[in-house]
């Protein structure tokens, strides 16, 4: 038999330590003596035994304060204690447990019993030692698990928080302006079919202000408690239609390192706005459908069916019956989202609101400076503006004049193009005028020039320190803008 282990044999008697080393040597174990209680906690403290055999009765400090003074020190206290002696009654038993021993071997040492003692407490100590090594392990793992889901907790509410800022970052600060009979006519058509549920599409050239009608649907509708979630469809990556509509689950596809909700069940309880619908992929057209029809999805990756409460307001600057008509919608789709269709009038068949909401963006724009003001003859000249680029290109032509403005009156004679044309107009010939007066038309074709030389020149990049917005002193976003009102697009390329 091979037992495997250390014991710390502590005995006065010579004899009784020869006979008992042997049997435990032979028995595959290493063997540490001692002859006396002193020596048996050096001994001990040395070798750190995964055994002590303990002598009862010995000179000096007996077994019994032996055990008691090795249970009391930390770096002895794991170690099983085996009482060696020929008492006999249950008192000093008792007595041997209370100091802190598991087990008595009755003298004369029979060796049988004694290997046999042995390998059960050894056998006991290797299980116990494995039990909290895996312990150890396992409160490893949790502490990891832990920190993990302690980091995606954060996340989740970073995300969160986000999302309610976005949400509400979107919402409008002032209800819809205007007076005009197209404005006052569409916001009828708003209140008639926002207390229903039905899918609306809302139609309307680039920047005429087909999100804030999407937002005034809802919050005319008995949904408005709920959450208002949009998604750019021109913005998503093709790849990534699916899971930003209905989300997907942890390894879905490279990439996917966590569960992740899509837009459908963040606006679950209130409306989902989807701006530019005609960009979503054919092939994914019909998973759209399905939601739209049986109110349940899946997400990429998972089996199980969800079931999702949403009303859903769509918009484009497309003609999509003319891509129904091209292969590029389903005809399916079209009516289910165009239950009630909007058509927003560009702000040019809605003249009477021009003014009203030039003095909307003024005071949202001239915060700090309360003298500006727009008179009759700033009035007039947004007035009689075309306004391509809709109310969107009005509120960039209020901010840029409040910009330029040195007195109280508001320049938006010079924000509409006059104050370019130093810059862009080419230098008069000897004896002629032009490119001292130009007409609204003629600075909108500089200015379009202009901004493609700048794009050509960063290679159509427009944010960063090399980009075109810097090397024509603008904001990105206002380049991106103006490049939307006027038509600017890369060669190759066409915009939505």
């Amino acid at each position: 038999m091979s037992l495997g282990g250390s014991v710390l044999l502590v005995d006065d008697t010579p004899m009784n330590l020869d006979v008992l080393v042997g049997a435990l040597s032979d028995a595959g174990l290493d063997v540490f003596v001692a002859t006396d209680g002193e020596k048996a906690l050096g001994r001990a403290k040395l070798v750190h035994p995964d055994l002590v055999l303990l002598d009862v009765m010995m000179p000096g400090m007996d077994g019994f304060e032996t055990c008691r003074r090795m249970k009391a020190d930390p770096e002895l206290a794991d170690i099983p204690v085996v009482f060696m002696t020929a008492l006999t009654n249950t008192e000093d038993k008792l007595a041997g447990f209370a100091a802190g021993g598991v087990d008595y071997v009755t003298k004369p040492i029979q060796h049988a019993e004694v290997l046999a003692r042995v390998e059960v407490h050894l056998t006991l100590r290797r299980l116990q030692r494995a039990l909290a090594e895996a312990n150890q392990g396992l409160e490893e793992k949790v502490k990891e698990r832990t920190a993990e889901l302690e980091a995606l907790k954060a996340q989740l509410e970073r995300e969160n928080r986000y999302l309610r800022e976005e949400v509400q970052g979107r919402l409008p600060k002032a209800g819809p302006v205007g007076r005009s009979p197209a404005f006052m006519a569409l916001m009828e058509r708003v209140d008639a079919v926002a207390a229903s549920s039905v899918s609306v599409l809302v139609l309307g050239e680039s920047g005429v202000g087909k999100e804030l009608v999407a937002q005034q649907i809802h919050l005319r509708s008995p949904r408005k408690a709920g959450p208002l979630v949009k998604v750019n469809c021109a913005s998503v990556p093709r790849e990534l239609f699916e899971s930003e509509f209905f989300g997907h689950v942890k390894g879905a596809f490279t990439g996917a390192h966590r569960d992740r909700e899509g837009r459908f069940a963040l606006a679950d309880g209130g409306t989902l706005f989807l701006d530019e619908v005609g960009e979503i992929p054919l092939e994914l057209q019909s998973k759209l459908l399905r939601v739209l029809q049986e109110r349940e999805y899946e997400r990429v990756g998972d089996h199980e069916t969800r079931r999702v409460d949403v009303r859903v307001v769509a918009a484009t600057n497309r003609d999509l019956k003319a891509e129904v008509a091209a292969g590029r919608f389903r005809e399916d789709l079209y009516y289910r989202l165009g239950v009630f269709p909007i058509e927003v009038p560009p702000l040019r068949a809605r003249r009477e609101d021009v003014v009203p909401l030039a003095e909307l963006f003024l005071s949202q724009a001239a915060a700090g400076r309360p003298e500006l003001a727009l008179d009759a003859a700033g009035q007039a000249a947004l007035t009689a503006y075309e306004w391509p680029g809709n109310v969107r290109e009005l509120q960039n032509v209020v901010e840029r004049a409040v910009i330029i403005s040195r007195g109280a009156r508001l320049e938006v004679e010079k924000a509409l193009g006059s104050s370019l044309a130093p810059a862009l107009a080419p230098p008069p010939r000897p004896g002629s005028d032009e490119g001292r007066i130009l007409t609204v038309d003629q600075l909108r074709t500089l200015e379009r020039d202009n901004m493609v030389r700048a794009l050509d020149a960063a290679d159509w990049k427009v944010s960063g320190p090399d980009g075109a917005a810097a090397r024509l002193g603008m904001k990105p976003t206002t380049l991106q803008s103006r490049m939307k009102a006027l038509d600017v697009q890369r060669p190759g390329r066409a915009h939505p």
